[in-house]
């Protein structure tokens, strides 16, 4: 990046030492000081951590210095509360990474009873983070509905689970949260846990529900993987067995809230 070295010193003018900067972000002092004097880039991973410090973002770094100062002198993004609460992505990175890659995802909605919902997800790093976006296609031509929603939503590893936090595109967009681990410790091909979100045809009720994503490698036919989404019912052939035992258990009830007024 052009400007980071001088960037880089003028928001640690803002300090009061490098010390304490190094300190507060766990930080290296010597490898710091490599930042500073341009010997070095920091790899994505630590940029993340510096910005973040700052309250800013990994391209914040590579404006031009008279925008940066004024980005640098904006009240930080999401307050105290905001930037604790994002300290907890990516977790561990190293982990996450075998996961980088497109999935065909599969879920059962109060939207849909009966029904599995097929989409496609893809995680992906970018600037220090494990970015997730999705995409939900549901066509019903006995009800004329044709439903394409984009998602788009950020990753973090912990304790062997992956927490993965969405949000729809659009003006009424909504928030959802997904929970995975590997069937094995060592095999990724596919991914169990459980999906929260808002169900948008039974009156916006909060729901729970089993979610299992199945991975497709890293550059598979994306036409082909849209062709498969959409709204199949459990007994389709189109579900693989795994997908199908893991949804069709005793226990795999659709969980949701009632609203009462």
């Amino acid at each position: 990046m052009e400007h980071f070295v001088e960037n880089l010193r003028t928001a640690c003018a803002t300090k009061r030492s490098i010390s304490q900067i190094c300190r507060e972000i766990g930080i290296n002092r010597q490898q710091f000081n490599r930042y500073i004097n341009g010997e070095t880039m920091p790899s994505a991973h630590n940029l993340a951590r510096i910005a973040d410090h700052f309250g800013l973002m990994s391209g914040d770094f590579s404006l031009p210095p008279r925008i940066f100062v004024g980005r640098l002198q904006q009240p930080k993004r999401g307050g105290a509360e905001g930037s604790e609460l994002f300290k907890g992505f990516p977790g561990d990175i190293a982990s996450l990474r075998r996961h980088v890659g497109y999935f065909q995802t599969y879920h059962q909605s109060p939207s849909w009873p009966g029904m599995v919902v097929c989409s496609v997800s893809r995680i992906f790093e970018r600037e220090g983070l494990m970015h997730v976006r999705s995409a939900e296609r549901v066509r019903d031509v006995e009800n004329e509905i044709h439903q394409y929603t984009k998602y788009d939503g950020l990753a973090a590893f912990l304790r062997n689970r992956i927490f993965i936090y969405e949000r729809a595109r659009g003006p009424s967009s909504i928030l959802s949260q997904t929970i995975l681990l590997p069937f094995e410790v060592h095999q990724k091909t596919y991914l169990r846990g459980t999906t929260m979100g808002v169900s948008w045809r039974k009156e916006s009720l909060p729901y729970a529900s089993r979610m299992i994503w199945r991975y497709l490698g890293t550059a598979p036919d994306l036409r082909q993987m849209l062709s498969r989404s959409g709204v199949v019912p459990l007994s389709s052939r189109q579900l693989p067995p795994t997908v199908k035992s893991f949804l069709d258990a005793p226990e795999a009830d659709v969980l949701s809230v009632p609203i009462e007024y």
